[in-house]
């Protein structure tokens, strides 16, 4: 599943990160993926809503209603016509696995299905869900977001203090306060310098990038609401210009049966209508989480610890507010010998970190994060001693 709202699972996911071949450098072609996640499962990636990369609906009235609950039932939908079109996967175990804004997507599809599972003719085995850098709960991740930004060196105290005086971002009305919108101004100005997805690597300086803006520095927030500044763009260092120059061919639309590679259709990493005027956000889906492990599915959670647009705290915070036993203390794993970062087990749910990862954990640690999608299908924890 996909990322923010309005971008793309296969221009994002399938082809910069966990598919078996990746966009290569320019846009000239594919390179395969040693560490692809199909080694372990079978995949299959949507573009959800209606609207994202080449998908579209013949339905106009579909993009009016666009949301969290729309884009949890269609996927459903889609789901359902899948495995009858494809039955002899029916019965195979099922889950759900995105970043960044599916952390709304999945546990909201994961509930979907559970619940219609009651019925026996609409059956799907689905066993658990995996979701890395996610958006959880507007609050906590707001607040995971400033203060990390503050530790991190991002923004001064006197910046960290004024919308910690200011800001309270449980209430819609945080954002007519003048100081609490001055004060987060100031973070997100100081974002736009560096890449937010990936504090410690450099920003791609190609021309393709300077000339649409730089879209990795796009913010978009609602003063009116809770929900969480929309960034557009990831991992940059130009992979998202390979991915764009690679869809717009008219070779490759040929390929897909989206054109007739005469008339193409313009392909754009995101939409950014969709994720402009993205209309129904739940503010928390920590109640799911809650109906889910009650239901015994299995949930892991992971984040790369350099990433600044849905920061390790903002997930901590989150988590902590479920308040759920823990089963295993804090402590590192390990793969090939080195630590890759940290774990907590809880009554129900893993948590994990990535050291030294960013937004999209498996762009960075593509290795360390196969093997942690290996272990999450397993039920077992990933190595924990050298």
């Amino acid at each position: 599943m996909g990322a923010r709202p309005g971008c793309s699972s296969v221009g994002y996911g399938a082809t910069q990160e966990i598919g078996p071949f990746i966009v290569d450098t320019d846009g000239h072609g594919l390179k395969l993926n040693n560490f692809a996640w199909n080694k372990e499962a079978n995949m299959l990636f949507l573009e959800s809503p209606v609207g994202v990369g080449f998908s579209y609906s013949n339905t106009t009235s579909d993009y009016d209603i666009l949301g969290d609950d729309f884009t949890a039932n269609d996927t459903y939908t889609f789901l359902h016509k899948w495995f009858l079109k494809f039955p002899s996967y029916r019965n195979r175990s099922f889950y759900v696995a995105g970043e960044s804004y599916a952390g709304k997507y999945v546990p909201e599809l994961a509930e979907v299905i559970y619940d219609r599972n009651k019925d026996p003719s609409l059956y799907i085995d689905l066993k658990g869900f995996l979701v890395g850098n996610p958006e959880t709960s507007d609050g906590e991740d707001w607040r995971g977001m400033v203060d990390y930004a503050w530790s991190h060196a991002i923004v001064s105290d006197e910046t960290h203090k004024m919308i910690k005086d200011n800001c309270d971002f449980d209430s819609d009305d945080t954002w007519s306060n003048g100081n609490c919108t001055a004060g987060v101004d100031e973070l997100l100005k100081q974002y736009k310098e560096i890449d937010i997805y990936s504090l410690y690597t450099s920003v791609c300086m190609n021309s393709y990038a300077a000339d649409s803006g730089d879209r990795s520095t796009q913010f978009m927030y609602r003063r009116s609401s809770k929900m969480m500044p929309r960034i557009m763009g990831g991992y940059d260092p130009c992979l998202d210009d390979y991915a764009s120059i690679f869809y717009n061919r008219a070779d490759v639309q040929k390929a897909l049966h989206v054109s007739n590679g005469h008339n193409e259709k313009n392909w754009s990493i995101c939409n950014y209508k969709i994720f402009k005027e993205w209309p129904s956000s739940k503010p928390s889906v920590l109640p799911i989480y809650k109906k889910l492990i009650a239901g015994g599915l299995r949930i892991w959670v992971y984040s790369g610890d350099t990433d600044g647009r849905v920061p390790v705290l903002s997930t901590r915070y989150s988590l902590s507010s479920l308040g759920l036993p823990i089963t295993r203390a804090w402590s590192p794993w390990y793969h090939q010998k080195q630590v890759s970062g940290w774990l907590q087990e809880y009554e129900g749910l893993t948590f994990a970190t990535f050291r030294g990862a960013g937004h999209a954990v498996p762009i960075f640690k593509p290795s360390e994060s196969l093997a942690f999608f290996a272990s999450f299908l397993s039920g077992t924890s990933p190595p924990l001693e050298r």
